[in-house]
């Protein structure tokens, strides 16, 4: 299964990819220019992901040289990393291909919740509430939502070859952990958009307060994962923002506690929803 994961990432990758593409054409095309400037805004918070594969990779003594950079400048560095991963797995230590799979699936990760969200986001709304009978806006939607539930699943396989001996989860649990990441991600999507469909800007005030409670109670946890004070803040901000959509476990130990947690504000949220 190991080997099966950059693989799947990769066709995931192109795939949504291809999807994005042909929406933006689409838009264009129809002259909806307000939905391709949407769309297109989308792509920027990815570079995020972007830039910090070109500091990984100088910090890892391999200076980035032009075409390295013309890679991550047209989005397409990851795709670099996920290469890299399949020819270490020819032909090098597993040592190499764990630590290069770490760093793609933490940076595929990122893009995924900056960038392949929002353009979910802004899709689903579009199916939902400007054209139902949009075929390329909602296959883009569903393959977005495929890519960010398979970014999830993978950084959990990630995690599991971490453990002493390497162990990585049967197909089956996989399976099982990307039904159940899609299921989430796609519930509370299309519940955040039918909101906004019926009470417009009232959405920000309901994400707002999901984001709040998320993000005092990681502070509440005293999460360590970032040294310093400011960026430890920074950490548990956006953390809690990605609180609104999914649940991430950052803090080792047992999270049953953690995700019942997660899931009584979830569930709260989605009341307060039906009741307005």
């Amino acid at each position: 299964m190991r080997g099966a994961v950059p693989r799947l990432s990769l066709a995931l990758l192109a795939a949504e990819s291809g999807a994005r593409l042909c929406a933006i054409i689409h838009y264009f095309v129809r002259g909806q220019l307000g939905w391709f400037g949407l769309t297109i805004a989308c792509l920027v918070p990815g570079y995020a992901a972007q830039l910090l594969s070109i500091l990984w990779f100088r910090a890892d003594g391999h200076p980035p040289g032009c075409w390295l950079l013309a890679l991550h400048l047209l989005q397409l560095g990851l795709w670099k990393r996920y290469w890299d991963v399949l020819r270490a797995e020819a032909g090098g230590g597993a040592g190499e291909v764990l630590a290069q799979l770490g760093d793609v699936c933490v940076l595929r990760l990122l893009e995924a919740l900056l960038q392949t969200l929002p353009h979910l986001l802004l899709q689903t709304y579009v199916v939902v509430a400007v054209d139902p009978a949009g075929f390329i806006p909602g296959v883009s939607a569903g393959l977005s939502l495929l890519s960010l539930a398979w970014a999830l699943v993978s950084y959990s396989h990630f995690t599991c070859l971490l453990r002493p001996g390497h162990l990585s989860p049967p197909a089956a649990v996989t399976l099982c952990l990307l039904l159940w990441r899609t299921g989430m991600l796609g519930t509370r999507v299309l519940a955040l958009v039918l909101f906004a469909r019926l009470y417009s800007f009232w959405v920000f005030a309901v994400a707002g307060v999901h984001w709040l409670l998320m993000s005092f109670w990681l502070v509440a946890q005293q999460t360590d994962i970032v040294a310093q004070p400011c960026r430890w803040r920074l950490f548990n901000c956006l953390l809690g923002a990605v609180y609104i959509f999914c649940y991430i476990n950052v803090r080792p130990g047992p999270s049953k506690a953690r995700v019942a947690v997660f899931y009584a504000v979830s569930t709260w949220d989605i009341l307060c929803c039906t009741w307005m």
